[in-house]
This record gives C-alpha cells, sequence and structure tokens, in this order.
C-alpha cells in the first residue's frame, strides 16, 4: 500500500488507495487504483463509468506539434508566445483544468490582455446570474448526506452526469445523526426518458416521476411556487402535469424537516433557463418561512467551480471577464466564447482542456494554440499542440466539489515526462 507519509515510487506497480477522482464534480476520493508496471491504470475499488475511462488511458503522444509537425517543447511554448505576444485582443477559453493551472491561466490573461471563459460557461452562468441577480440558500453534498428526507430533483436523473451520487449521498447506509436513509423520499419534477431507478430506496419505494418537457420547467415551476405562496390557480394541469399533483408536492415539501431541491444546470439547455432556477430559489426561500429547505445546484465538470473561484478572488469576477483594458472587465453576455469568436472580436485562442480528450476547441479561423490532455480528439490540427499532464494521474493539483465549500486535493499516480499546464503557461507569459 502507498501512503501519503512514505516517498513513493512512481515507477512501480502498486495500489493507491483513498484516491480523489475528478471525473465529475463529486470528486468522489474512496477510489483504489492499482498501477501496473508499465504504468497503466485500473480502478480496483468503487469504480463508475467516467471513473475507469478517465483513469484507464494511456498517452497517445509526449510530444508537441507545431502546424501538425513534431516539435520540442520549448519550440512549441516560443511559437505560442510569439502568437500571443502579436494578439491585440487573446481568449483564454476550455479551463477545464485544476485550481494551480488556473492561476496561472490568470497569470497569463492579465499579461497578454486577454479574456477568459470555460467550456461550461454557458451552463455555468445560468447559475451564476441567478446567484447574483437575488442570492440563494444552498446547501453541501455533506448536509445532503446527513439531513436530507426528501429530495426534488429538476429536469435530470442526476446520475447521467453525476454516477454515484444516489449512492454516496441519498441511500447512504450511516449518518452523523442516526437518521434512516432508507425512509427518504425522492421525486422527479421536469425531463423525459430519464433514469430514475436510482430514486428507488432500499425499501422498494418508487420514487414520484412527474414529467414534462424541459423546455417547460419554468411555467412548472411558477406554478409550484404559486402554490406554495397561497396564489389561487385556476389551470388544472400545466405542461401536461395535474396542478392537484403539484399541490400534493408542496404539502410534502412543507412537511419535510429537510427539503433539497436538486438540479444540473447542463440539463436546463433552453433559452431564459436562468428563470428556472430563480424559481428554484424563490421556492427554497419560502419553504424556509416554516421547515428547512435547501438548493444544490450540481456541477462541477472539467474544474469549472475551481475556475469560476479561482478566477473571482483573483479578479473578483467570475470567468467572462476580461483585461483587454488593463484592469478585470467581466461581462457575462459579450465574453461568451462563441459570440467573441463569431464577431471576430479575438485574434488568437489558446484552449486549454486537461481533464478530457472529448472536450475540443470552437472552429476559427484564427491562430489557435491548444494545450490539453495527451489524448485529444482533435478534429483538425492546430498550429499548436501542447500535450500536458493529466491532474489526478500523472500530476498532483487541488479540486473544487461541485458543492464549491469542500476543496481536495488530486494524487500523481505515475511517473511521466510531462510538462504541467502551470509549467508550459508560466513559460509564455515569462516571454512575453
Amino acid at each position: 500500500m502507498e501512503h501519503l507519509s512514505q516517498a513513493i515510487d512512481l515507477s512501480s506497480p502498486g495500489t493507491i488507495e483513498a484516491v480523489t477522482c475528478p471525473a465529475c464534480g463529486l470528486l468522489c476520493d474512496d477510489l483504489s487504483v492499482e498501477r501496473r508496471a508499465d504504468g497503466a491504470l485500473k480502478v480496483i475499488k468503487n469504480p463508475c463509468a467516467k471513473g475507469v475511462k478517465f483513469f484507464q488511458y494511456t498517452p497517445k503522444t509526449t510530444q508537441p506539434r507545431i502546424a501538425g509537425k513534431p516539435s520540442d517543447l520549448q519550440a512549441a511554448i516560443a511559437k505560442a508566445t510569439e502568437i500571443l505576444g502579436g494578439a491585440k485582443h487573446p481568449l483564454l477559453s476550455g479551463l477545464g483544468t485544476d485550481i494551480q493551472g488556473m492561476r496561472a491561466v490568470m497569470n497569463l490573461a492579465e499579461k497578454s490582455g486577454a479574456t477568459i471563459d470555460h467550456m461550461n460557461g454557458k451552463s455555468s452562468m445560468r447559475n451564476l446570474l441567478v446567484m447574483q441577480n437575488s442570492g440563494w440558500q444552498i446547501t453541501t453534498l455533506t448536509e445532503v448526506k446527513n439531513r436530507v428526507d426528501l429530495l426534488l430533483v429538476v429536469g435530470t436523473d442526476i446520475v447521467s452526469y453525476f454516477s454515484r451520487f444516489f449512492e454516496r449521498n441519498i441511500w447512504n447506509p450511516e449518518t452523523m445523526f442516526g437518521q434512516d436513509t432508507s425512509s427518504r423520499e425522492v421525486v422527479y419534477l421536469g425531463g423525459r426518458d430519464l433514469d430514475t431507478s436510482h430514486g428507488v430506496s432500499p425499501k422498494g419505494v418508487q420514487p414520484t416521476v412527474l414529467p414534462c418537457d424541459v423546455a417547460q420547467l419554468p411555467e412548472v415551476l411558477g406554478v409550484l411556487r404559486a402554490i406554495l405562496l397561497g396564489k389561487k390557480v385556476i389551470a388544472t394541469e400545466v405542461a401536461g402535469i395535474q396542478v392537484s399533483d403539484l399541490a400534493k408536492l408542496a404539502e410534502r415539501l412543507q412537511a419535510a424537516k429537510y427539503s433539497v431541491v436538486a438540479w444540473t444546470a447542463s440539463a436546463l439547455d433552453f433559452p431564459h433557463a436562468e428563470l428556472a432556477i430563480q424559481n428554484i430559489v424563490g421556492i427554497v426561500d419560502k419553504l424556509n418561512a416554516t421547515t428547512r429547505s435547501s438548493g444544490l445546484p450540481l456541477s462541477g465538470s472539467e474544474g469549472d467551480v475551481g475556475a469560476y473561484n479561482t478566477s473571482s478572488w483573483i479578479s473578483g469576477y467570475p470567468f467572462r471577464m476580461s483585461y483587454r483594458n488593463d484592469y478585470p472587465d467581466y461581462e457575462p453576455h459579450h465574453y461568451a466564447t462563441d459570440r467573441l469568436l463569431a464577431e471576430g472580436q479575438v485574434d488568437a485562442m489558446v484552449w486549454i482542456s486537461s481533464f478530457n480528450p472529448a472536450r475540443l476547441p470552437p472552429s476559427s479561423k484564427i491562430p489557435n494554440i491548444v494545450i490539453g490532455h495527451p489524448n485529444l480528439e482533435l478534429e483538425s490540427e492546430p498550429d499548436i499542440f501542447i500535450p500536458v499532464a493529466v491532474p489526478g494521474i500523472e500530476t498532483k493539483g487541488i479540486q473544487f466539489r461541485s458543492d464549491s465549500s469542500v476543496a481536495l486535493p488530486l494524487k500523481q499516480l505515475r511517473a511521466t515526462d510531462l510538462p504541467t499546464l502551470g509549467d508550459v503557461l508560466s513559460a509564455i507569459e515569462a516571454g512575453l
């Protein structure tokens, strides 16, 4: 066994315990990973499909490329420095990295006068705009694990994004306060063709499912909120859901000792989805007049929570922030990656994707520098590609969990010749 107190030989076979998995925002930290003599990794305890895919990869390349041709690291860094140095308004996007990598992003952005945006910026902004507009009352995964008695899941099945959520936070056999978790209730509101099997209790109690098209959730949540506020609702159904069923749900929420309303902004992919989230926040606010309730915005994929936390404590703003005028300037709509590219507002782009080889840069005609996962499945060759060590596999790191309240360490599990993202960005910054 390998322990933190021991000097670890990262080239020898062994089993690493208490491994944190950054494949999704849950950051499950109870994995055991076996390292073989050839450096291959295998999850042998508490696997999920996303975790297995994340850890069990073999680097296809460790060599940078310039215009598709193999290069050494120093030449690739020099070329990247040349491109950024000549750009009037560069864009640093993707930002799939851990906290140390994001710190290096911020330093480079300030030095180069760049704008920053995350690959999940569109969905993350749905939450951030509501929080900035009216505030919200949200909870942590630990609180859910120990206290929830009624879980209302809005617009998703959760497990499509966070595989082990119910295993670790709803049907966990033990809590700090001795709660019988098998008696918890689960209600799914909105969405179709969802995997609701994880909402079945250990006692075999089926969850309540109230389906509708996700795009109609603002209407449904608006009616549920109106019922809780004591407003008269004349309609008998909304989006195919009986108002009487929403009234029963309102009664269950009011009777619960600690209800939690969970959603993932990525699933709410329709115009003005923030209105649905605004209604969730209003529902939680009303419930707290007589009982206890909290929201649970589930996110954290590709390091997005860590990215906006890091940007916020350094610049005062989350991503979609720019140093183009030599000071932090926040504009959540104009500084979106797609809009900047479509309007020709930027003249160079650095795309960063360290965790997921499937998250690729958008198509553009401006100079492209891609820095990230060694197995990025690039559809077209960028001007420069620099593979870097994957946090949690080939380099240590720190990552924020989905609930934004806990930061967990990522371990280095094997030896590598790959540079870290921080090394690469710091070298580019030093050359500007």
